[in-house]
């Protein structure tokens, strides 16, 4: 739903690039199972390298390509850290987990991403887990 983020893209080439964020994920909770309704954002940090595959074609046609505005396929690395938990509810912690994600994207003023890769949970059991990464975004460039 409602989460914060703070990246940079850098281009590496003109058609790659190297996304770097750092962020707070939110979660909620609650209903019939649980006394109260709960929420929590934890810190996540990733690094995706991103290939524009279509900025030519935009270029040609006399269409914005202002920061990287294209569409493009990426490898998100993701790392969700147990450094801190902000929440309602006390005694809470994050699992420490790792992230590799394909995904392709539509990035404008409007940005659209889809993509499904695997996680690694980093503890005694070591599961292994199907990771979505589904969003839509309405963004400012300063």
């Amino acid at each position: 739903m409602f989460g914060a983020e703070v990246y940079n893209e850098a281009k590496l080439s003109e058609k790659l690039a190297l996304r770097s964020q750092l962020a707070l994920y939110p979660s909620l909770w609650g209903g019939n199972i649980y006394n109260k309704t709960g929420f929590a954002l934890t810190p996540a940090i990733s690094l995706t390298p991103k290939y524009y595959y279509n900025l030519r074609k935009r270029a040609d046609a006399g269409k914005n390509q202002n920061n990287n505005a294209g569409n493009y396929i990426s490898l998100k690395v993701e790392y969700l850290p147990n450094w801190f938990v902000i929440s309602n509810v006390e005694d809470i912690y994050v699992t420490p987990m790792i992230s590799f994600v394909p995904t392709w994207g539509l990035r404008r003023n409007l940005a659209i991403k889809l993509g499904l890769g695997v996680g690694k949970i980093l503890g005694k059991e070591n599961h292994t887990q199907i990771v979505p990464d589904i969003s839509f975004k309405i963004g400012y460039d300063f």
